[in-house]
């Protein structure tokens, strides 16, 4: 390991590669979205063209990374708040990650149906 490196591969490493990822991807998101919506100006067929790829099994994966992604970049967000400004956040950056994680999982659990509604309707029938 290099000499002065603050995580040193540990858990607060991985959050902070997770939190630069999540945001990347979202970027990417945002870019992608606003390009698809002025589609709508330029020429409504194509606007019509691409929203249909968007009922593709694949896509609707994606969108659950995406809800992945949002979530788990928010909440390590609060971490983040929470380690700058709280007296006692750098102490407990660890717990508090781990209680992150515990969460985005219960949520990413309960989000499973709702968001993959169609997959699961196109892969098993129903």
């Amino acid at each position: 390991m290099p000499a002065g490196t603050l995580y040193r591969g540990r858990e607060g490493m991985w959050s902070w590669v997770a939190h630069r990822v999540t945001g990347v991807l979202i970027f990417f998101f945002l870019f992608a979205h606003v390009l698809d919506t002025a589609l709508v100006r330029v020429s409504p067929e194509a606007y019509d063209s691409v929203i249909a790829t968007y009922k593709f099994w694949l896509v609707n994966l994606m969108e659950y990374g995406l809800v992945a992604a949002i979530l788990f970049h928010a909440l390590n967000g609060l971490r983040v708040v929470a380690v700058d400004f709280w007296a006692k956040g750098p102490k407990y950056q660890k717990q508090m990650l781990w209680t992150v994680v515990g969460i985005w999982v219960v949520l990413m659990g309960g989000a499973f149906g709702p968001v993959l509604q169609h997959t699961l309707r196109t892969w098993f029938g129903g």
